[in-house]
């Protein structure tokens, strides 16, 4: 399960298959998410038959009803007495500590693995939001295309991943760090290795993340005036594991006039404000669906 499972990835026998029970940021598999929150439940609280605990899982701001029911059921069915879902940008806003329950307006950009969360937040509650499911697996995928059709080498999910986190960057570099890439040649299939820059990769990266710019753009389009002054003001965060690339808030900051700043722990910032929203749980209840 997570990064264990992850791993193994493409290195699996015909007879093991890695599956993932969510893809961009909602159920791909019931039952597969339901043996996984099990397995979390089981690894937080032991085995037992006695004790119902109450659990909290972040959802794009843009899932539909079903959706929510689905996560909700696979939860309850889990183990869980009582399901909170709450917005994965208002998580996140949490956990980057910004001072959501004020009147003042708070812009998060959370970009992960399946989803783009971009919010404004004000009274603890979302005022303009946009939920993209495009993010840091479409970057992957952009980079395995790109390697393919520049370099003719077939790379797996694995090494794209280590590509975009060791040398992945959202703007060209005067001193662009190298790396060697593994894979097989498209049209002979030997294994082969080739050199490659963070440079030779702006190109795919960027592509991903002018789709989240357009959502930006909505955001800050859909934003009461009254709200505006305060992100001018006070800058955009971001957050998500798919922030950590190289220059992003240089990126977003140029194409948004809106000054970006990326948070300390960016890729824990979701799971971070889920932790402290339970103990607050009363101050945002009307965000959450309660299940």
């Amino acid at each position: 399960i997570g990064d264990e499972a992850k791993s193994m990835l493409g290195k699996v026998p015909g007879n093991i298959v890695a599956r993932r029970p969510l893809k961009q940021g909602v159920i791909a598999s019931y039952k597969l998410t339901e043996a996984l929150i099990r397995s979390l439940l089981i690894k937080a609280i032991g085995r037992t038959r006695f004790f119902k605990p109450e659990v909290m899982i972040s959802v794009p701001a843009g899932i539909t009803s079903v959706e929510e029911r689905a996560v909700i059921e696979a939860a309850a069915s889990a183990g869980a007495s009582r399901v909170y879902l709450i917005p994965e940008p208002l998580a996140a806003a949490v956990g980057a500590k910004l001072p959501i329950s004020t009147s003042a307006g708070n812009m998060i950009a959370n970009i992960g693995g399946g989803t783009s969360e971009i919010a404004v937040i004000s009274m603890n509650g979302i005022v303009a939001s946009e939920s993209k499911r495009i993010a840091g697996d479409a970057i992957n995928e952009a980079i395995i295309n790109h390697i393919r059709k520049r370099y003719n080498l077939l790379i797996g999910e694995q090494m794209a991943e280590s590509i975009k986190m060791e040398i992945g960057s959202a703007t060209l570099l005067d001193e662009p760090e190298e790396m060697e890439v593994r894979g097989r040649s498209a049209s002979g299939g030997l294994p082969t290795s080739i050199v490659i820059n963070s440079n030779d990769v702006v190109e795919p990266i960027k592509l991903v993340l002018n789709d989240i710019i357009i959502s930006i753009k909505e955001v800050l389009e859909n934003t009461p005036p009254e709200l505006s002054s305060d992100i001018i003001d006070r800058g955009m965060v971001l957050s998500g594991g798919s922030v950590m690339l190289r220059n992003i808030d240089e990126l977003f900051t140029k194409a948004t006039g809106v000054p970006a700043h990326v948070v300390d722990d960016p890729q824990d910032a979701v799971i971070l404000g889920i932790v402290e929203a339970f103990k607050h749980i009363d101050a945002i209840k009307r965000s959450l669906k309660v299940g």
